[in-house]
């Protein structure tokens, strides 16, 4: 651990109804900052004390980064004001556009540490929803180095083939327009305070096109399958209110008994098409 990281991070009140936790391991600080590169603009979501922010100003094009707690954002402009290639805005990520924001390159990269409870708002927010072709947000992204707590990683990057209910309506929604993979595993003793679990960073390359063709049921479908896990797909789908369901599950050539969380995106693909054909 970096003892100026601990010391600066100990004088600092963290906000837990921000969810506020604290990089401090000068390694995992380095290794998040060596995605940016000299030609990058770099939009940094929830910067808090600035230490990955830090790095990323001295190999970066550019760096935007919202912020919006009051407290972090006096640190921030104290520490970094000098730097002309930082702008600092207090905005919430959910409530700004890209288009909004001070940059010139046609695609940009973001790196984010968030609080558990707003992650698929983000993702929603930066990739779209999953039948959403256009998304602005999206179209002007080209990587997203996010850090999240280790379960909710795995579910980012959770398939039909995974253990533990990992695989979700996350998972989905983080792998239509992207291809996510864990990076790194963090412990909580890297951060101040030490959260009760440990985090990993999550690498997103992002897609020009989605994996499978978005239908006009797709999203509904998803949302079916996965809204009640012990029910078999027959019945998931006719809870749901979908009509001729067993024959849109032949159609698809998908076993009426099996569960939704054993369908792959393709799958999932292909029964929209054929509930479409029958709703």
């Amino acid at each position: 651990m970096d003892l100026n990281y601990i010391l600066r991070a100990k004088k600092f009140k963290a906000k837990k109804s921000l969810g506020q936790n604290f990089l401090i391991d000068s390694s995992v600080i380095e290794f998040i900052s060596d995605f940016a590169t000299v030609d990058d603009e770099i939009l940094e979501i929830g910067p808090g004390l600035g230490f990955v922010t830090e790095q990323l100003v001295e190999k970066a094009k550019k760096v935007v980064a919202l912020e919006i707690d009051k407290d972090a954002i006096s640190v921030l402009e104290k520490n970094l004001s000098v730097k002309n290639n930082f702008h600092l805005f207090e905005k919430d990520i959910l409530k700004t556009n890209i288009d909004e924001l001070p940059f010139e390159n046609e695609k940009i990269k973001v790196i984010a540490n968030i609080p558990y409870y707003i992650t698929s708002p983000i993702l929603v927010h930066l990739l779209g929803e999953i039948d959403e072709l256009n998304h602005k947000n999206r179209s002007r992204i080209s990587e997203i180095v996010l850090m999240v707590q280790l379960e909710v990683a795995k579910r980012i990057v959770a398939n039909e083939n995974s253990e533990n209910k990992e695989y979700g309506q996350l998972s989905i929604l983080s792998q239509m327009y992207a291809d996510p993979k864990i990076i790194k595993i963090v412990p909580k003793s890297c951060f101040m305070p030490s959260p009760k679990v440990d985090s990993a960073l999550v690498y997103f390359k992002i897609n020009n096109e989605p994996k499978v063709k978005v239908t006009r049921l797709l999203k509904r479908t998803v949302k079916a399958i996965f809204m009640a896990r012990r029910k078999n797909i027959k019945n998931s789908l006719n809870n749901a209110g979908f009509v001729e369901v067993e024959k849109a599950l032949n159609e698809a050539n998908i076993d009426k008994t099996q569960r939704g969380e054993k369908l792959s995106l393709l799958d999932i693909q292909k029964l929209a098409v054929a509930l479409e054909e029958n709703n």
